[in-house]
């Protein structure tokens, strides 16, 4: 049986921070208040497109894997934030890379697109489609963030990181998932503003609004992800003890600690970053698992347990089998471009480039 195992990993983090003090200074809100309902206290901000963010990352992950970007056969990149539709932005990051005999497809199911990517992409190596695949999970969700809305501007930010699966023997890599859609919810994480329903419409495309009802968003995800994660593990024939981490989507530490409570897990086994880098969408589960490695928490042979949610709802779970390589044979030298500007900074310039000088955008709120 062929099975595709995790052979590289690699992330790219913008350096610009944006912390809840800075967010404090245009939005009503206190560090305070963000950290007791969501445990976020910065993220980061990107001064580049997330196709610079996805090409660092997926480089990465190549050189970490030993693996030719001629080599390549397929690449997956799951995101929300897409610098362009048309055409797909996993065709961007082909050429960037060098890969050219790739396939590329962009995937989006909100913030659960690399995990969705991460099994089309193993099933296609399981099934002899592709020999490999390079997926990325990355946003750039800034630009379109509603930064006068405190409900959602506290909890987003930017980042990138990608894994290559190759075709293995040994049951390594992705052994069971369980995704599913809770679509009657649906509207309760909406951006108007991005989307083709929005053009030529007084909503310029960008310039967004969000609804977001965090309590049945909440509900949801801990009934969709602990479900999920009792399917998974069932169907891969392992008990949640024999589980070694749980790597969760990051979106909120409350919806985090309450997953781990409903099937029996400790936090001292569950992998947060929340508190540093806020809900990456897409790239949460997979910036979380290559800092779990890079931290020694991947051990060879742990068995990893990746539960998420997001906007559709959608929602999934994994159970991973990682092999017996947890260090790198090869980097990579691409870096980012110096950025000699804070997080605030950057924020202000995206406001004003949406038509709002910041002086605007604080009587705005104040009218609120």
């Amino acid at each position: 049986m062929t099975y595709a195992a995790i052979t590289g990993w690699g992330k790219c983090m913008p350096p610009a921070i944006l912390d809840n003090a800075g967010l404090a200074t245009f939005l009503d809100t206190t560090d305070d208040w963000i950290t007791s309902r969501t445990g976020i206290r910065e993220r980061r901000i990107s001064h580049v497109p997330m196709t610079v963010l996805s090409h660092i990352a997926a480089a990465r992950a190549l050189a970490c894997a030993g693996l030719d970007p001629a080599d390549v056969d397929l690449i997956v990149l799951g995101t929300v934030s897409a610098d362009e539709h048309v055409p797909n932005t996993a065709s961007a990051v082909q050429i960037l890379l060098g890969a050219n005999n790739a396939a590329a497809m962009d995937i989006n199911t909100a913030c659960t697109s690399f995990l969705y990517g991460l099994t089309s992409a193993s099933a296609m190596v399981r099934t002899g489609v592709v020999r490999n695949a390079v997926v990325i999970g990355v946003e750039g969700i800034s630009p379109y963030m509603d930064w006068s809305n405190r409900n959602v501007a506290v909890l987003f930010g930017d980042g990138a990181a990608a894994v290559v699966i190759q075709a293995s023997d040994k049951p390594e890599g992705v052994i069971a998932e369980k995704l599913g859609c809770y679509a009657d919810a649906r509207h309760t994480l909406r951006v108007r503003g991005m989307g083709a329903a929005w053009c030529n419409h007084d909503l310029q495309l960008g310039d967004t609004r969000w609804d977001f009802d965090g309590q049945e968003i909440f509900k949801r995800a801990v009934v969709g992800m602990s479900d999920a994660s009792e399917s998974a593990l069932q169907r891969a024939g392992v008990e949640t003890s024999q589980v070694d981490l749980v790597i969760p989507h990051q979106a909120n530490l409350r919806i985090i600690e309450a997953v781990a409570k409903r099937a029996g897990l400790p936090m001292d086994r569950v992998f947060v970053t929340v508190q540093r880098y806020g809900n990456m969408s897409s790239a949460t589960v997979p910036v979380a698992l290559v800092e779990a490695i890079e931290e020694g928490r991947v051990k060879p042979g742990s068995l990893l347990l990746t539960p998420a949610f997001g906007a559709g709802l959608t929602w999934c779970a994994h159970v991973i089998r990682w092999g017996d390589r947890v260090t790198p044979l090869g980097t990579s030298d691409l870096e980012l471009p110096p950025c000699d500007v804070t997080g605030v900074e950057l924020v202000q310039d995206i406001i004003r480039r949406k038509g709002k000088t910041a002086e605007g955008f604080e009587v705005k709120l104040a009218a609120k």
